[in-house]
Protein backbone atom coordinates (compact mmCIF):
# COMPACT_ATOMS: atom_id res chain seq x y z
CA UNK A 1 0.00 0.00 0.00
CA UNK A 2 1.14 3.67 -0.75
CA UNK A 3 0.23 6.85 0.88
CA UNK A 4 -0.22 9.75 -1.01
CA UNK A 5 0.18 13.47 0.99
CA UNK A 6 -2.08 15.81 -1.41
CA UNK A 7 -2.30 19.71 -0.20
CA UNK A 8 -1.44 23.33 -1.50
CA UNK A 9 1.56 24.75 -1.38
CA UNK A 10 3.27 24.96 2.64
CA UNK A 11 1.51 22.36 3.92
CA UNK A 12 4.18 19.80 4.81
CA UNK A 13 3.58 17.31 2.56
CA UNK A 14 7.62 16.95 2.28
CA UNK A 15 7.96 17.01 5.77
CA UNK A 16 5.47 14.89 7.09
CA UNK A 17 6.11 12.26 4.19
CA UNK A 18 9.79 12.24 4.41
CA UNK A 19 8.82 11.15 8.47
CA UNK A 20 6.15 9.06 7.62
CA UNK A 21 8.69 6.95 5.14
CA UNK A 22 11.12 6.69 7.95
CA UNK A 23 9.05 5.42 10.51
CA UNK A 24 7.90 2.30 8.21
CA UNK A 25 11.40 2.28 6.00
CA UNK A 26 9.34 3.47 3.16
CA UNK A 27 10.50 4.63 0.40
CA UNK A 28 9.58 8.47 0.02
CA UNK A 29 8.65 10.00 -3.44
CA UNK A 30 8.37 13.89 -4.37
CA UNK A 31 6.95 14.08 -7.08
CA UNK A 32 8.57 17.63 -8.25
CA UNK A 33 11.78 16.34 -7.17
CA UNK A 34 11.21 13.52 -9.89
CA UNK A 35 10.15 16.07 -12.51
CA UNK A 36 13.42 18.18 -11.84
CA UNK A 37 15.83 14.95 -11.83
CA UNK A 38 13.81 14.03 -15.22
CA UNK A 39 14.02 17.54 -16.90
CA UNK A 40 17.48 18.55 -15.64
CA UNK A 41 16.06 21.81 -14.82
CA UNK A 42 14.34 23.52 -11.22
CA UNK A 43 10.75 23.56 -11.73
CA UNK A 44 11.13 27.20 -11.69
CA UNK A 45 13.50 27.27 -15.01
CA UNK A 46 10.79 24.77 -16.38
CA UNK A 47 7.65 27.35 -15.81
CA UNK A 48 10.30 30.14 -17.05
CA UNK A 49 11.88 28.34 -20.33
CA UNK A 50 8.63 26.62 -21.12
CA UNK A 51 5.44 27.60 -19.46
CA UNK A 52 3.15 25.87 -17.39
CA UNK A 53 1.65 23.30 -20.39
CA UNK A 54 5.22 22.02 -20.50
CA UNK A 55 5.75 21.17 -16.45
CA UNK A 56 2.34 19.65 -16.48
CA UNK A 57 3.23 17.05 -19.17
CA UNK A 58 5.93 16.83 -17.42
CA UNK A 59 4.15 16.07 -13.97
CA UNK A 60 1.63 13.52 -16.10
CA UNK A 61 4.23 11.54 -16.90
CA UNK A 62 6.28 11.31 -13.54
CA UNK A 63 2.58 10.27 -11.82
CA UNK A 64 2.32 7.57 -14.64
CA UNK A 65 5.74 6.31 -14.10
CA UNK A 66 5.02 5.91 -10.42
CA UNK A 67 2.48 2.60 -11.57
CA UNK A 68 0.11 1.06 -9.38
CA UNK A 69 0.23 0.46 -5.66
CA UNK A 70 1.74 -2.85 -3.68
CA UNK A 71 -0.91 -4.35 -2.15
CA UNK A 72 1.42 -6.83 -0.83
CA UNK A 73 3.00 -3.93 1.89
CA UNK A 74 1.48 -2.31 4.75
CA UNK A 75 3.49 0.88 3.47
CA UNK A 76 6.06 0.48 0.75
CA UNK A 77 6.06 4.32 -0.45
CA UNK A 78 5.27 7.42 0.65
CA UNK A 79 4.35 10.36 -2.00
CA UNK A 80 4.13 14.02 -1.62
CA UNK A 81 2.67 15.29 -4.66
CA UNK A 82 2.90 18.93 -6.34
CA UNK A 83 -0.21 21.29 -4.74
CA UNK A 84 -1.46 21.36 -8.64
CA UNK A 85 -0.74 17.69 -9.60
CA UNK A 86 -4.49 16.60 -8.95
CA UNK A 87 -6.22 18.83 -10.85
CA UNK A 88 -5.41 16.93 -13.81
CA UNK A 89 -8.09 14.18 -13.86
CA UNK A 90 -5.80 11.46 -15.22
CA UNK A 91 -3.14 12.32 -12.46
CA UNK A 92 -5.84 11.62 -9.99
CA UNK A 93 -7.01 8.08 -11.80
CA UNK A 94 -3.37 7.16 -11.06
CA UNK A 95 -2.68 8.00 -8.01
CA UNK A 96 -5.81 7.42 -5.68
CA UNK A 97 -6.33 4.17 -6.69
CA UNK A 98 -5.75 1.90 -4.01
CA UNK A 99 -3.63 4.05 -2.22
CA UNK A 100 -4.22 6.01 1.18
CA UNK A 101 -5.01 9.67 0.33
CA UNK A 102 -4.62 12.28 2.87
CA UNK A 103 -5.14 15.92 2.67
CA UNK A 104 -3.14 18.36 4.48
CA UNK A 105 -5.35 21.41 5.15
CA UNK A 106 -3.89 24.49 6.43
CA UNK A 107 -5.23 28.40 6.79
CA UNK A 108 -4.32 30.63 3.40
CA UNK A 109 -2.29 32.88 5.95
CA UNK A 110 -0.41 30.30 7.68
CA UNK A 111 0.36 28.48 4.38
CA UNK A 112 1.24 31.94 2.97
CA UNK A 113 3.44 32.96 6.31
CA UNK A 114 5.54 29.64 5.58
CA UNK A 115 5.79 29.81 2.04
CA UNK A 116 7.48 33.60 2.63
CA UNK A 117 10.11 31.52 4.89
CA UNK A 118 10.64 28.71 2.46
CA UNK A 119 14.08 28.95 0.09
CA UNK A 120 11.89 27.12 -2.50
CA UNK A 121 9.96 29.63 -5.03
CA UNK A 122 6.88 28.92 -5.94
CA UNK A 123 6.09 29.76 -9.85
CA UNK A 124 2.48 30.19 -9.40
CA UNK A 125 2.89 32.95 -6.26
CA UNK A 126 5.59 34.85 -7.55
CA UNK A 127 5.22 38.27 -8.05
CA UNK A 128 1.60 37.87 -6.10
CA UNK A 129 -0.36 38.74 -3.14
CA UNK A 130 0.60 35.12 -1.11
CA UNK A 131 -2.57 34.98 0.72
CA UNK A 132 -4.85 35.99 -2.47
CA UNK A 133 -3.48 33.60 -4.34
CA UNK A 134 -3.60 30.63 -2.09
CA UNK A 135 -7.10 31.50 -1.15
CA UNK A 136 -8.09 30.97 -5.09
CA UNK A 137 -6.22 27.93 -5.56
CA UNK A 138 -7.90 26.31 -2.19
CA UNK A 139 -11.20 26.99 -3.75
CA UNK A 140 -10.23 25.83 -7.22
CA UNK A 141 -8.62 22.83 -5.98
CA UNK A 142 -10.81 21.61 -2.81
CA UNK A 143 -12.94 19.09 -4.31
CA UNK A 144 -9.87 17.37 -5.82
CA UNK A 145 -8.10 17.18 -2.36
CA UNK A 146 -11.38 16.53 0.00
CA UNK A 147 -11.76 12.81 -1.89
CA UNK A 148 -8.89 11.97 0.28
CA UNK A 149 -8.96 12.24 4.22
CA UNK A 150 -8.84 15.56 5.66
CA UNK A 151 -6.10 16.64 8.76
CA UNK A 152 -5.29 19.45 10.03
CA UNK A 153 -1.64 20.35 8.95
CA UNK A 154 -0.72 23.13 10.91
CA UNK A 155 -0.25 21.49 14.09
CA UNK A 156 3.36 20.21 15.09
CA UNK A 157 4.90 17.52 12.70
CA UNK A 158 4.68 14.26 15.03
CA UNK A 159 1.03 15.04 15.45
CA UNK A 160 0.45 15.22 12.19
CA UNK A 161 2.48 11.97 11.54
CA UNK A 162 0.52 10.23 14.24
CA UNK A 163 -2.88 10.80 12.85
CA UNK A 164 -1.63 9.73 9.22
CA UNK A 165 -0.70 7.05 11.08
CA UNK A 166 -3.99 6.01 12.32
CA UNK A 167 -5.36 6.94 9.31
CA UNK A 168 -3.16 4.03 7.60
CA UNK A 169 -3.54 1.60 10.04
CA UNK A 170 -7.63 1.94 10.02
CA UNK A 171 -6.95 1.56 5.90
CA UNK A 172 -4.84 -1.71 6.53
CA UNK A 173 -7.51 -3.32 9.05
CA UNK A 174 -10.40 -2.24 6.53
CA UNK A 175 -9.26 -1.07 2.88
CA UNK A 176 -11.71 1.34 1.45
CA UNK A 177 -14.24 -0.27 -1.53
CA UNK A 178 -13.21 1.93 -3.93
CA UNK A 179 -11.76 4.87 -5.08
CA UNK A 180 -13.24 8.57 -4.71
CA UNK A 181 -11.85 10.78 -7.09
CA UNK A 182 -13.58 14.15 -6.27
CA UNK A 183 -15.64 15.43 -3.69
CA UNK A 184 -17.36 18.97 -3.47
CA UNK A 185 -19.84 20.58 -1.46
CA UNK A 186 -21.87 22.88 -3.59
CA UNK A 187 -24.67 25.40 -2.97
CA UNK A 188 -27.18 22.33 -5.96
CA UNK A 189 -25.47 19.00 -3.31
CA UNK A 190 -22.68 17.20 -3.12
CA UNK A 191 -21.17 15.46 -5.74
CA UNK A 192 -19.13 12.27 -5.07
CA UNK A 193 -17.58 11.03 -8.61
CA UNK A 194 -15.52 7.70 -8.35
CA UNK A 195 -15.21 3.93 -9.38
CA UNK A 196 -16.73 1.11 -6.80
CA UNK A 197 -18.11 3.66 -4.33
CA UNK A 198 -21.84 3.99 -4.35
CA UNK A 199 -22.96 1.97 -1.40
CA UNK A 200 -20.39 3.92 1.01
CA UNK A 201 -21.09 7.21 -0.37
CA UNK A 202 -25.36 6.60 -0.45
CA UNK A 203 -24.58 5.23 3.08
CA UNK A 204 -22.45 8.62 4.11
CA UNK A 205 -25.36 10.85 2.65
CA UNK A 206 -27.95 8.93 4.21
CA UNK A 207 -25.91 8.99 7.93
CA UNK A 208 -25.43 13.21 6.59
CA UNK A 209 -29.20 13.65 6.53
CA UNK A 210 -29.95 11.75 9.38
CA UNK A 211 -32.56 8.89 7.98
CA UNK A 212 -33.62 6.19 9.51
CA UNK A 213 -34.26 3.68 6.70
CA UNK A 214 -33.35 3.73 2.60
CA UNK A 215 -35.94 4.11 0.34
CA UNK A 216 -34.63 3.20 -3.02
CA UNK A 217 -36.75 4.04 -6.60
CA UNK A 218 -35.65 2.52 -9.58
CA UNK A 219 -37.11 1.09 -12.97
CA UNK A 220 -36.13 -3.17 -13.91
CA UNK A 221 -33.13 -2.61 -15.98
CA UNK A 222 -31.72 -0.52 -13.47
CA UNK A 223 -32.97 -2.64 -10.30
CA UNK A 224 -31.25 -5.51 -12.22
CA UNK A 225 -27.85 -3.95 -12.92
CA UNK A 226 -26.95 -1.55 -10.06
CA UNK A 227 -30.16 -1.68 -7.68
CA UNK A 228 -30.02 -4.85 -6.08
CA UNK A 229 -26.06 -4.87 -5.69
CA UNK A 230 -26.92 -1.44 -3.50
CA UNK A 231 -29.82 -2.71 -1.86
CA UNK A 232 -27.49 -5.49 -0.48
CA UNK A 233 -24.75 -3.70 0.35
CA UNK A 234 -26.70 -1.20 2.41
CA UNK A 235 -28.40 -4.37 4.17
CA UNK A 236 -24.85 -5.41 5.04
CA UNK A 237 -23.95 -2.13 6.63
CA UNK A 238 -27.09 -1.91 8.90
CA UNK A 239 -30.04 -0.23 6.74
CA UNK A 240 -33.51 -1.26 6.17
CA UNK A 241 -34.16 -0.71 2.85
CA UNK A 242 -37.27 -0.19 1.07
CA UNK A 243 -37.28 -0.24 -3.05
CA UNK A 244 -40.20 1.16 -5.54
CA UNK A 245 -40.07 0.15 -9.36
CA UNK A 246 -40.97 2.74 -11.56
CA UNK A 247 -41.86 1.94 -15.09
CA UNK A 248 -38.38 1.46 -17.77
CA UNK A 249 -36.98 4.48 -19.87
CA UNK A 250 -39.57 7.08 -20.65
CA UNK A 251 -42.71 5.33 -19.87
CA UNK A 252 -41.44 7.03 -16.29
CA UNK A 253 -41.92 10.21 -17.26
CA UNK A 254 -45.91 10.23 -16.96
CA UNK A 255 -48.15 12.11 -14.34
CA UNK A 256 -50.20 8.73 -13.37
CA UNK A 257 -46.69 7.10 -12.40
CA UNK A 258 -45.68 9.66 -10.14
CA UNK A 259 -49.11 9.45 -8.85
CA UNK A 260 -48.75 5.38 -8.13
CA UNK A 261 -45.50 6.36 -6.88
CA UNK A 262 -46.41 8.90 -4.03
CA UNK A 263 -49.12 6.70 -3.24
CA UNK A 264 -46.13 3.44 -2.30
CA UNK A 265 -44.94 6.53 -0.23
CA UNK A 266 -47.47 7.06 1.65
CA UNK A 267 -47.69 3.42 2.29
CA UNK A 268 -44.68 3.09 3.39
CA UNK A 269 -45.48 6.34 5.89
CA UNK A 270 -42.47 8.31 4.39
CA UNK A 271 -42.01 11.41 6.21
CA UNK A 272 -40.86 14.84 5.15
CA UNK A 273 -37.29 14.55 6.34
CA UNK A 274 -36.69 10.88 4.53
CA UNK A 275 -34.87 11.13 1.70
CA UNK A 276 -35.37 8.67 -1.70
CA UNK A 277 -32.46 7.78 -3.41
CA UNK A 278 -32.89 7.63 -7.07
CA UNK A 279 -30.85 4.94 -8.90
CA UNK A 280 -31.40 4.99 -12.91
CA UNK A 281 -31.12 6.89 -16.12
CA UNK A 282 -32.09 10.43 -17.05
CA UNK A 283 -35.92 9.42 -16.73
CA UNK A 284 -35.99 7.45 -13.97
CA UNK A 285 -33.94 10.30 -11.98
CA UNK A 286 -36.23 13.29 -13.65
CA UNK A 287 -39.20 11.81 -12.23
CA UNK A 288 -37.68 10.39 -9.16
CA UNK A 289 -36.98 13.63 -9.12
CA UNK A 290 -40.51 15.45 -9.38
CA UNK A 291 -41.90 13.08 -7.25
CA UNK A 292 -39.38 13.91 -4.03
CA UNK A 293 -40.00 17.50 -5.12
CA UNK A 294 -43.61 17.31 -4.99
CA UNK A 295 -44.48 14.35 -2.17
CA UNK A 296 -45.33 16.11 1.21
CA UNK A 297 -44.03 19.67 -0.86
CA UNK A 298 -41.10 18.21 -0.68
CA UNK A 299 -38.64 15.64 0.76
CA UNK A 300 -35.00 14.98 0.01
CA UNK A 301 -33.79 12.96 -3.22
CA UNK A 302 -30.33 11.69 -3.67
CA UNK A 303 -29.35 10.70 -7.03
CA UNK A 304 -27.16 7.53 -8.21
CA UNK A 305 -27.06 7.58 -11.78
CA UNK A 306 -26.68 4.47 -13.68
CA UNK A 307 -26.15 5.45 -17.10
CA UNK A 308 -23.60 8.03 -18.67
CA UNK A 309 -25.90 10.13 -19.65
CA UNK A 310 -27.48 10.67 -16.55
CA UNK A 311 -23.72 10.68 -14.89
CA UNK A 312 -22.38 13.62 -17.04
CA UNK A 313 -26.35 15.83 -17.56
CA UNK A 314 -29.27 14.75 -16.25
CA UNK A 315 -28.50 14.14 -12.44
CA UNK A 316 -26.72 17.59 -12.43
CA UNK A 317 -28.98 20.72 -11.72
CA UNK A 318 -31.90 20.05 -10.02
CA UNK A 319 -34.38 20.04 -12.96
CA UNK A 320 -36.80 17.66 -12.60
CA UNK A 321 -40.02 16.52 -14.63
CA UNK A 322 -42.55 14.69 -16.84
CA UNK A 323 -43.91 14.86 -20.19
CA UNK A 324 -47.27 15.53 -21.42
CA UNK A 325 -48.42 14.54 -25.12
CA UNK A 326 -47.67 18.36 -26.39
CA UNK A 327 -43.83 18.28 -24.93
CA UNK A 328 -41.01 16.83 -23.34
CA UNK A 329 -40.70 17.86 -19.86
CA UNK A 330 -43.45 20.65 -19.81
CA UNK A 331 -44.68 19.34 -15.91
CA UNK A 332 -41.58 19.57 -13.79
CA UNK A 333 -39.94 21.84 -10.61
CA UNK A 334 -36.42 22.85 -9.56
CA UNK A 335 -35.20 20.34 -6.89
CA UNK A 336 -31.82 20.07 -6.14
CA UNK A 337 -30.72 16.62 -4.86
CA UNK A 338 -29.26 16.07 -1.59
CA UNK A 339 -25.92 14.49 -2.84
CA UNK A 340 -25.39 13.23 -6.50
CA UNK A 341 -22.73 10.01 -6.04
CA UNK A 342 -21.48 9.12 -9.56
CA UNK A 343 -19.98 5.61 -9.77
CA UNK A 344 -17.94 5.27 -13.28
CA UNK A 345 -18.48 1.25 -12.31
CA UNK A 346 -21.80 1.21 -13.75
CA UNK A 347 -21.14 1.98 -16.83
CA UNK A 348 -18.72 -0.97 -17.63
CA UNK A 349 -22.05 -2.82 -18.18
CA UNK A 350 -24.08 -0.40 -19.69
CA UNK A 351 -25.76 -1.70 -22.92
CA UNK A 352 -23.18 -0.10 -25.90
CA UNK A 353 -26.27 1.73 -27.52
CA UNK A 354 -26.70 4.17 -24.06
CA UNK A 355 -23.03 4.76 -23.90
CA UNK A 356 -22.85 5.91 -27.76
CA UNK A 357 -25.88 7.90 -27.68
CA UNK A 358 -24.54 9.41 -24.35
CA UNK A 359 -21.91 10.69 -25.88
CA UNK A 360 -24.11 13.52 -28.05
CA UNK A 361 -24.12 15.20 -24.30
CA UNK A 362 -20.63 15.02 -24.12
CA UNK A 363 -19.64 16.61 -28.03
CA UNK A 364 -22.70 19.13 -26.37
CA UNK A 365 -20.75 20.28 -23.76
CA UNK A 366 -17.37 19.91 -25.86
CA UNK A 367 -19.19 22.19 -28.74
CA UNK A 368 -19.55 25.11 -25.49
CA UNK A 369 -16.12 25.90 -25.72
CA UNK A 370 -14.37 22.44 -23.58
CA UNK A 371 -11.29 21.84 -25.71
CA UNK A 372 -10.06 19.32 -23.78
CA UNK A 373 -13.48 17.70 -23.84
CA UNK A 374 -13.08 17.84 -27.68
CA UNK A 375 -9.69 16.45 -27.64
CA UNK A 376 -10.70 13.60 -25.26
CA UNK A 377 -13.51 12.63 -27.72
CA UNK A 378 -11.70 12.74 -30.48
CA UNK A 379 -9.35 10.63 -29.34
CA UNK A 380 -11.21 8.21 -27.20
CA UNK A 381 -14.75 8.69 -27.87
CA UNK A 382 -16.00 5.93 -29.96
CA UNK A 383 -13.67 3.29 -28.07
CA UNK A 384 -15.53 4.42 -24.68
CA UNK A 385 -18.65 4.04 -26.62
CA UNK A 386 -17.94 0.28 -27.41
CA UNK A 387 -16.68 0.01 -23.62
CA UNK A 388 -13.55 -0.71 -24.67
CA UNK A 389 -11.76 -1.88 -20.98
CA UNK A 390 -8.32 -0.10 -21.67
CA UNK A 391 -10.75 3.06 -21.65
CA UNK A 392 -11.84 2.32 -18.37
CA UNK A 393 -8.65 0.71 -16.85
CA UNK A 394 -6.51 4.10 -18.15
CA UNK A 395 -8.73 6.66 -16.92
CA UNK A 396 -10.44 8.14 -20.16
CA UNK A 397 -13.75 6.96 -18.85
CA UNK A 398 -13.28 8.67 -15.40
CA UNK A 399 -11.80 11.95 -17.46
CA UNK A 400 -14.88 12.45 -19.94
CA UNK A 401 -17.48 11.81 -17.12
CA UNK A 402 -15.91 14.60 -15.07
CA UNK A 403 -15.12 17.05 -17.40
CA UNK A 404 -18.55 16.58 -18.66
CA UNK A 405 -19.90 16.58 -15.90
CA UNK A 406 -18.10 19.55 -13.81
CA UNK A 407 -18.73 21.61 -16.58
CA UNK A 408 -22.58 21.21 -15.96
CA UNK A 409 -21.88 22.04 -12.59
CA UNK A 410 -20.29 25.33 -13.57
CA UNK A 411 -22.88 26.37 -15.83
CA UNK A 412 -25.33 25.38 -13.08
CA UNK A 413 -23.99 27.30 -10.16
CA UNK A 414 -23.58 30.74 -12.20
CA UNK A 415 -27.63 30.09 -13.26
CA UNK A 416 -29.20 28.05 -11.63
CA UNK A 417 -32.72 28.50 -12.10
CA UNK A 418 -31.82 29.51 -15.73
CA UNK A 419 -32.82 33.28 -15.22
CA UNK A 420 -29.89 34.48 -17.92
CA UNK A 421 -31.85 35.61 -21.12
CA UNK A 422 -29.18 35.17 -23.44
CA UNK A 423 -26.21 33.25 -21.54
CA UNK A 424 -25.73 30.70 -18.14
CA UNK A 425 -27.78 28.12 -18.21
CA UNK A 426 -29.52 28.36 -21.37
CA UNK A 427 -26.16 27.20 -22.71
CA UNK A 428 -26.88 23.57 -21.91
CA UNK A 429 -30.02 23.20 -24.61
CA UNK A 430 -27.93 23.18 -27.46
CA UNK A 431 -28.91 21.18 -29.71
CA UNK A 432 -31.93 20.19 -27.59
CA UNK A 433 -34.44 22.44 -29.51
CA UNK A 434 -34.52 19.93 -32.37
CA UNK A 435 -33.63 16.92 -30.36
CA UNK A 436 -36.62 17.16 -27.74
CA UNK A 437 -39.02 18.29 -30.93
CA UNK A 438 -37.63 14.70 -32.59
CA UNK A 439 -37.81 12.62 -29.61
CA UNK A 440 -41.57 13.83 -29.48
CA UNK A 441 -42.51 12.99 -33.10
CA UNK A 442 -40.82 9.77 -32.29
CA UNK A 443 -43.59 9.44 -29.16
CA UNK A 444 -40.42 8.83 -26.43
CA UNK A 445 -40.22 5.41 -27.89
CA UNK A 446 -37.77 5.12 -31.01
CA UNK A 447 -34.75 6.92 -29.56
CA UNK A 448 -32.68 7.85 -26.82
CA UNK A 449 -32.02 11.11 -25.28
CA UNK A 450 -28.68 11.89 -26.65
CA UNK A 451 -29.44 9.97 -29.98
CA UNK A 452 -31.98 12.97 -30.41
CA UNK A 453 -29.88 15.62 -29.01
CA UNK A 454 -27.23 14.41 -31.55
CA UNK A 455 -29.70 14.73 -34.26
CA UNK A 456 -30.27 18.64 -32.67
CA UNK A 457 -26.94 19.17 -32.99
CA UNK A 458 -26.49 18.99 -36.19
CA UNK A 459 -29.30 21.18 -37.12
CA UNK A 460 -27.91 23.91 -35.05
CA UNK A 461 -24.91 23.72 -36.70
CA UNK A 462 -26.67 23.92 -40.10
CA UNK A 463 -28.90 27.11 -38.62
CA UNK A 464 -25.56 28.31 -37.01
CA UNK A 465 -24.11 28.85 -40.59
CA UNK A 466 -27.07 29.98 -42.32
CA UNK A 467 -27.06 32.80 -39.84
CA UNK A 468 -23.10 33.74 -39.86
CA UNK A 469 -23.25 32.42 -35.79
CA UNK A 470 -20.90 29.29 -36.57
CA UNK A 471 -17.71 29.34 -39.24
CA UNK A 472 -18.11 26.84 -41.35
CA UNK A 473 -15.13 24.57 -39.48
CA UNK A 474 -16.45 24.81 -36.35
CA UNK A 475 -19.85 22.97 -37.89
CA UNK A 476 -17.22 20.43 -39.75
CA UNK A 477 -15.30 19.89 -36.74
CA UNK A 478 -18.73 18.83 -34.61
CA UNK A 479 -20.29 16.91 -37.74
CA UNK A 480 -17.10 14.75 -38.34
CA UNK A 481 -17.13 14.02 -33.99
CA UNK A 482 -20.70 12.62 -34.47
CA UNK A 483 -20.16 10.84 -37.86
CA UNK A 484 -17.02 9.17 -35.86
CA UNK A 485 -19.23 8.72 -32.69
CA UNK A 486 -21.50 7.31 -35.13
CA UNK A 487 -24.46 9.35 -34.13
CA UNK A 488 -27.45 11.22 -35.77
CA UNK A 489 -26.03 9.42 -39.53
CA UNK A 490 -29.38 7.83 -40.74
CA UNK A 491 -32.37 9.46 -42.10
CA UNK A 492 -34.82 9.82 -39.38
CA UNK A 493 -39.01 8.98 -40.39
CA UNK A 494 -40.98 11.83 -39.03
CA UNK A 495 -43.30 13.49 -40.63
CA UNK A 496 -41.35 17.38 -40.94
CA UNK A 497 -45.01 19.24 -39.87
CA UNK A 498 -44.67 17.49 -36.44
CA UNK A 499 -41.26 17.93 -35.38
CA UNK A 500 -41.99 21.78 -36.45
CA UNK A 501 -45.17 21.10 -34.32
CA UNK A 502 -43.84 20.31 -31.78
CA UNK A 503 -40.93 22.64 -31.91
CA UNK A 504 -43.49 25.28 -31.43
CA UNK A 505 -44.43 23.83 -28.24
CA UNK A 506 -40.34 24.44 -26.62
CA UNK A 507 -40.01 25.84 -23.45
CA UNK A 508 -37.41 27.96 -24.42
CA UNK A 509 -39.64 30.42 -26.43
CA UNK A 510 -39.75 33.97 -25.35
CA UNK A 511 -41.91 36.46 -26.55
CA UNK A 512 -43.29 34.37 -29.14
CA UNK A 513 -39.94 33.46 -30.35
CA UNK A 514 -37.74 30.05 -30.03
CA UNK A 515 -33.95 31.29 -28.35
CA UNK A 516 -31.51 29.14 -30.03
CA UNK A 517 -28.18 28.38 -28.93
CA UNK A 518 -26.11 27.94 -31.63
CA UNK A 519 -22.26 26.79 -31.69
CA UNK A 520 -19.24 29.77 -32.26
CA UNK A 521 -15.83 29.58 -32.86
CA UNK A 522 -14.81 29.16 -29.14
CA UNK A 523 -18.55 28.87 -27.79
CA UNK A 524 -22.25 29.60 -28.21
CA UNK A 525 -24.26 32.43 -28.91
CA UNK A 526 -28.25 33.16 -28.22
CA UNK A 527 -30.49 33.77 -31.16
CA UNK A 528 -34.52 35.21 -30.65
CA UNK A 529 -34.24 36.06 -34.41
CA UNK A 530 -33.65 32.61 -36.63
CA UNK A 531 -35.95 32.96 -39.70
CA UNK A 532 -38.55 30.31 -39.96
CA UNK A 533 -37.97 29.28 -43.25
CA UNK A 534 -33.92 28.87 -42.00
CA UNK A 535 -35.34 26.51 -39.29
CA UNK A 536 -37.69 24.83 -41.48
CA UNK A 537 -35.05 24.29 -44.18
CA UNK A 538 -32.30 22.86 -41.43
CA UNK A 539 -34.74 20.29 -40.18
CA UNK A 540 -35.56 19.02 -43.28
CA UNK A 541 -32.42 18.42 -44.53
CA UNK A 542 -31.44 16.70 -41.00
CA UNK A 543 -34.25 14.39 -41.13
CA UNK A 544 -33.56 13.78 -44.41
CA UNK A 545 -29.77 12.71 -44.16
CA UNK A 546 -28.41 13.32 -40.43
CA UNK A 547 -25.86 14.47 -42.63
CA UNK A 548 -24.08 17.91 -41.39
CA UNK A 549 -24.13 21.29 -43.46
Amino acid sequence: MDVVLVGLPGSGKSVVGKRLAHRHGAAFIDVDDAIERAAGRSIPEIFEERGEPAFRALEREAVAALGPADPTVDVARVIATGGGAVVDPRNRWHLYRDRVVVWLDGRPEVLAQRLRRSVHVRPLLAGRDPIGTIRALAASRERFYAAGHRLNGITEVPSVVEAVEKLVGDAIVAPAAGTVLLRAETRIGQVVLGDGVAAAEVGAALRRLEARRVILVSEPGAWTAAGEGLAAALRGTGWAVEHLLLPQGEAAKRLPVVERAASDLARLRVERSEPIVAVGGGALGDTAGFLAATYLRGIPVIEVPTTLVAQIDSAIGGKTGVDLPEGKNLVGAFHQPAAIVIDIAFLRTLPERERRAALGEAVKMAALGDDRLFELLETHGEAVARGDAARFDGGAVAELVERAAWAKVDVVLADEREAGAAGGRISLNLGHSLGHAVEAAAGFRDLLHGEAVAYGLRAACRIGVAVGVTPPERADRIGRLLDWLGLAREPLPYPLGAVLRHLAADKKHAGGRLRWVLPTATGYEVRADVPDAVVEAAASAVLATGSPA
